[in-house]
């Protein structure tokens, strides 16, 4: 089970459970641009969609106790409060867990994603936390260098080249595997 205390701090941001009510606008913002949506999984995304997303109890946890669940943080930066994105962690299995995250983009380049990031990866590898998972995920777009320089910048190494794996968005899509064990992040925190 994975239970962290919230807000979850960083040096410029504070990570907490999405708010089903307060978080409609902000969220709207961002999921209802083209170029956010480019390469995500989801079309820009109207109001009404965001906050019947964000009233599924599903989507809006706190904690999660079982494989399949997913933690969907809102991303809020402490110098002005606002949410400029979100970041999941994916549990998928006893010891895999996947990355995920999304970001204005007038607050893309300046590592929040990557701030974002290296929080739930202390919380997936972290036995402090409860889920203490062996290896972490993300896949990615092969057209969005930017995300690749992201979990680069994590320490989680490119592993595989899926090339035309996935018919998206009306063509065929080469999706870039990374990954990082939990021995390598222990490493890297020193």
């Amino acid at each position: 089970m994975l239970a962290p205390t919230y807000p979850i701090e960083t040096e410029r941001l504070l990570l907490r459970p999405l708010d089903p009510i307060g978080d409609v606008d902000a969220m709207h913002a961002y999921r209802s641009l083209p170029q956010v949506c480019l390469y995500v999984p989801f079309e820009p995304q109207t109001r009404d969609e965001i906050a019947e997303r964000l009233a599924d109890f599903e989507r809006v946890r706190w904690a999660i106790d079982e494989p399949g669940q997913a933690l969907d943080l809102a991303i809020v930066r402490k110098d002005t409060g606002d949410m400029i994105g979100d970041v999941l962690l994916m549990w998928h299995d006893r010891t895999n867990a996947e990355l995920g995250y999304v970001v204005h983009p007038d607050h893309q380049g300046r590592g929040y994603a990557t701030e974002a990031g290296r929080a739930m990866l202390d919380l997936a590898f972290d036995p402090r936390h409860g889920l203490a998972v062996h290896r972490v995920t993300a896949r990615i777009d092969q057209r969005n260098p930017a995300s690749a320089a992201v979990l680069s910048r994590l320490g989680m190494r490119q592993e595989a080249v899926l090339v035309e794996n996935e018919w998206f968005k009306g063509e065929w899509s080469t999706e870039v595997d990374f990954a990082i064990l939990d021995r390598e992040w222990r490493a890297s925190a020193r």
